[in-house]
């Protein structure tokens, strides 16, 4: 099962950029997606029925705002959208398709912006520690695959030092990562199958994007650490279909 994640700033354009293209060339069997800026029923046909692919969306409240959605080549058992808390669920950041292995989760972590302070963005943070928690007594593994806008360590992040007082490489943004793969024993499923350096999701421009300059890896599939022995290639890209964002894929050796 190959699964992707990525933030798409925006599904339309993306999609008008190449995205769906893309995606065809990877061989993808789940897509997760986030930052749509839009509804649903603001998108385009093309966008809601990509070819080869079942799609699922979650919307957020506000207009041109957040939102994720979920692809899948199979059917999924089930889709669940949200996680019981109004900071995820009004801003469309979390839906779900469940398999007969596996969950799978498209998350969106919010950002210092208009609608989030950092306040909001520890919060979010500690919520989802605690939906961690539950995960773990359910009786089934779990992917969840998004943008978490924290680079974890040092590696992650191309100017470490010059990045410490800023917001997504915070010492407590960092402490959040240490619980989630720590205590929580949840598999950051990128780094067992790729230990490498400049592996990027995220750059401050284009340019930098293209140059591969001053990235952050602020995107993750982080996975129930039963998965950890089926996991078997990880991988980011700098096509450029997104802007400043770049996509992770990871194989997991399971049906």
């Amino acid at each position: 099962m190959k699964v992707i994640n990525v933030q798409v700033d925006g599904l339309e354009a993306a999609v008008a950029n190449g995205f769906y293209d893309w995606l065809a060339e990877h061989d993808a069997d789940v897509v997760c997606v986030q930052n749509l800026k839009a509804k649903e029923y603001q998108l385009s046909d093309a966008v809601v029925y990509p070819d080869h692919f079942n799609a699922y969306f979650f919307d957020g409240e506000p207009d041109n705002y957040s939102g994720v959605a979920i692809l899948t080549r199979d059917m999924p058992k089930a889709i669940m959208t949200g996680l019981a808390f109004e900071a995820c669920d009004r801003y469309g950041r979390y839906i779900q398709a469940d398999f007969d292995q596996v969950s799978i989760g498209s998350v969106l972590f919010p950002i210092e912006d208009e609608h989030n302070t950092l306040e909001d963005k520890l919060a979010f943070q500690q919520q989802f520690i605690e939906h961690l928690k539950k995960t773990k007594r359910k009786r089934r593994e779990f992917i969840f695959a998004g943008f978490f806008g924290v680079a974890h360590k040092s590696v992650d992040i191309a100017d470490w030092k010059a990045a410490q007082n800023t917001s997504g490489f915070l010492p407590e943004e960092q402490a959040f990562m240490d619980q989630v793969t720590g205590p929580l024993e949840f598999v950051d499923a990128f780094r067992e199958a790729n230990f490498g350096e400049n592996q990027f999701t995220w750059w401050p421009d284009e340019e930098s994007a293209r140059r591969n300059q001053n990235g952050w890896r602020l995107d993750y599939q982080i996975c129930t650490p039963e998965l950890r022995q089926y996991i078997v290639d990880a991988k980011v890209f700098r096509d450029p279909i997104c802007g400043q964002h770049g996509a992770t894929m990871i194989e997991y050796e399971i049906d």
